[in-house]
Formats: structure tokens, sequence, C-alpha cells
């Protein structure tokens, strides 16, 4: 089968969307399809509000369509619903072209915190967007249940994975600074709360992976912490297996590929019991939800790092492109 994927979301960006798709189009093609992904690289783009690193391309649907059509997809993935996405949208209805799409974020929630744009118009935005897909594919119950709420129909499941090569237990010593040693991986953003993390009294040292706009006044305010920039492949996972305990303290991820990649490093997860986790961390055995993060941390570390490695092995990124590819076709 010959698969567009649609995205504003790609290359250089770290975040969970892209690599869903950069894991999800390597299975694809071991599975013998052929894959083109269409992003924003191609066209002019500037700044997304609130989002500096994020770049929106504008006028792109003149360009777009030849592309499309030179490839001549059997099937049409559309994960974003920015201006590529919007482009293809279009292209596909004056077409008369079936396609899927996905929800990865709360973005109306995202925008209402970054920049104050009302969630109500977002929505209306985004119901839209989606109305006419052949099928929604979302990672988890909870936030297929959160978006019919909103109106959302037409769900299709996608449950996501972790490369279990990459990600697996490795040398303590990498990190040589007073143990326990406790972990947060991710955007530096209002969104993913991570001051609930930093403003714990935890024994031992507090590291922090990744990069965003509060990173300087993260790294200023909180001096006892060790801010390390964004990692990725194999530098990520030494930093992960090294940790003791990861500490997730996000309330607004559908998901949380992180999770999984610490969990496979046999690392043990803190986080809130809100949807997104309560997904993903299903077994006390290698997590702890509670309202109360310092003490789901200091209860991590009770836990086998063993059990916290084999749940992961239970998450693969072919079953997911498997599940995606049944997505595609139903009807």
């Amino acid at each position: 089968m010959r698969i567009a994927i649609i995205t504003d979301a790609w290359h250089p960006q770290i975040n969970g969307i892209v690599t869903t798709l950069v894991n999800t189009v390597q299975e694809l093609i071991k599975l013998d399809h052929t894959v083109q992904v269409f992003d924003s690289a191609p066209f002019k783009t500037i700044a997304c509000p609130g989002y500096p690193h994020f770049k929106l391309a504008f006028l792109c649907g003149p360009r777009l369509r030849p592309l499309i059509e030179q490839f001549n997809p059997d099937a049409i993935h559309i994960a974003t619903e920015g201006p590529v996405g919007f482009a293809a949208r279009r292209y596909c209805h004056h077409k008369g072209y079936r396609y899927t799409t996905s929800l990865h974020s709360h973005y109306p929630e995202y925008l209402k915190l970054r920049v104050g744009f009302p969630p109500i118009i977002s929505h209306a935005y985004m119901r839209w967007f989606h109305r006419k897909s052949s099928g929604i594919m979302v990672a988890t119950e909870s936030l297929k249940s959160q978006f019919q709420k909103k109106g959302y129909r037409n769900f299709r499941s996608w449950t996501l994975g972790v490369n279990t090569d990459l990600f697996r237990p490795g040398d303590k010593s990498f990190l040589n600074d007073q143990r326990p040693i406790f972990i947060y991986a991710g955007r530096l953003a209002v969104e993913k709360n991570v001051e609930d993390f930093l403003q714990l009294d935890l024994p031992g040292t507090k590291y922090v992976i990744g990069d965003g706009p509060l990173y300087d006044t993260l790294k200023q305010k909180y001096s006892n912490a060790r801010f390390v920039g964004y990692k990725t492949g194999l530098e990520l996972t030494h930093y992960l297996a090294a940790a003791d305990v990861f500490v997730f303290p996000s309330k607004t991820d559908t998901f949380g590929l992180v999770l999984l990649e610490a969990l496979a490093c046999g690392v043990p997860v803190a986080t809130y019991p809100v949807p997104g986790p309560n997904d993903v961390i299903r077994d006390s055995k290698v997590g702890q939800l509670n309202t109360n993060l310092q003490t789901a941390a200091l209860t991590c570390l009770t836990l086998n790092p063993h059990d916290c490695r084999q749940y992961a092995l239970n998450y693969s990124w072919q079953q997911s492109a498997k599940a995606f590819i049944n997505n595609l076709i139903e009807k």
C-alpha cells in the first residue's frame, strides 16, 4: 500500500507526535508498505504563537497538491490540524478522496494556557476539521471519552509503542550525583506542569531533560536541579536508565510516550492519576499514581526495575503500525 502521511510536526521538532510518526513510518516500511511524509519543510514558515520552535507553513496548498498527486497514494492520513493538514484536507475534499485523521494533544487547552485563546473556538475548528474523517485515531480510551464529550465522533483505536531495543536498562553510574536520582524528560512549557516536580521535597538529586520556553526561567529558579537540555537516542537512554524514578507531573498529556521509554529502561514512574498516565500505568508494580506526587515518587523507590522492563515489553511499534493499517482500510 502507498501511504501518504500529512503532518505539521516533523524533524527537527522533538515531541510525542514526531516520535509516534517516525516509528510508525519505520514499521510500515518493514511491513512492505511505501510511505511518504508530507510536512512543512518545502514551504515558507512562521513561528507558531506560543511555540517559537514550532514552524507553521503558509500558502502551501498549491505546492502540496501536485506533490501528493505525484506520489499517488492508496491511503491518506492527516496527523495534525495545522496549515499543512488543512491544505491536505481541502485537497481530499476537492478530489473526493477518503482520509483518516488522528488526535494527539489537547491543543485547545494548550493554546489557552499559552496565549489565552478561547478553547471553545479551538474545539469548534477541530470538530469541523475531523468531522468528515473516515476515522479519528486515538491512543487511549480516556482520550476518546474526553473528546466524545466535546462532540467528536467516529473514533478508532491506535495504541502506541516503545522501542525496547533502544530503551533498555543501563549503567546507573552514568549519573554520579547523590542518590536517589529523580528525573523528568519532556518539553519545558506551562502545560507540562514541570514546577510540580521541581518543588517536591525529595532526597537525592533532580534531573530535567528537555528544552522549551520555560527553560531559562526554571533553570534560574531551581538551581539545585540539573538541567541538561534535550537528549535523544542512546544519550537519552543513558540518562533515563541511570535514574531511580521517573517523575511525570503533566496533567494534560494524552498518552505520554516517555512513560513507556522510562519503563523500558527499568525505571518506575511517579505521576498523577489523570487521563494519559492512567492508560499507561495500569499496574502498581511499575508505577504510582497519586494526587500527592511526593508520595508517589518515594513509593516508586521500592518497586522492582525488572517488573518495569517486562511491562514495557508488552508495547511494540510493530503492533502499533498494524493497528494503524487496519484503521486505514476499515470502512
